[in-house]
């Protein structure tokens, strides 16, 4: 969308700056680091909030070594990964491009399956 934002504005204003939205290596780059910002920002939030609603794992007693150690693990972590992709892609991506589209439509899709699984997970502890 800011892409699109500063092409018109390149255009019809000649905004300072603006034309750096054209490369793809600046977009890359700052869409990398929104993504971290996002993920750094939000992760802790998203992850006391689903420890709050007490969304854990429970954890087979298998015998395994350090397996105790996941009870406990918040589910739905994805949506953090989730979140840390979409935002920075649709603010810095050409959306009319085929693979950006394929890219948002698988990544909501496979969320909506993970979700709907840890979902079904929590609901029939």
């Amino acid at each position: 969308m800011l892409y699109y934002l500063f092409d018109y504005l390149e255009q019809n204003f000649q905004f300072p700056g603006a034309s750096l939205f054209g490369f793809l290596t600046f977009r890359a780059a700052m869409a990398v680091l929104l993504s971290l910002l996002v993920s750094v920002t939000y992760g802790k939030r998203i992850i006391s909030f689903l420890q709050k609603k007490q969304m854990g794992e429970s954890i087979r007693d298998l015998g395994l070594e350090g397996q105790s150690e996941k009870a406990g693990t918040p589910t739905m972590g994805g949506v953090i990964i989730i979140l840390a992709t979409l935002i920075p892609v649709l603010l810095f991506a050409k959306l009319g491009n085929i693979y950006i589209i394929l890219l948002i439509v698988t990544t909501v899709w496979m969320g909506a399956i993970g979700f709907t699984d840890d979902y079904l997970k929590i609901k029939r502890k």
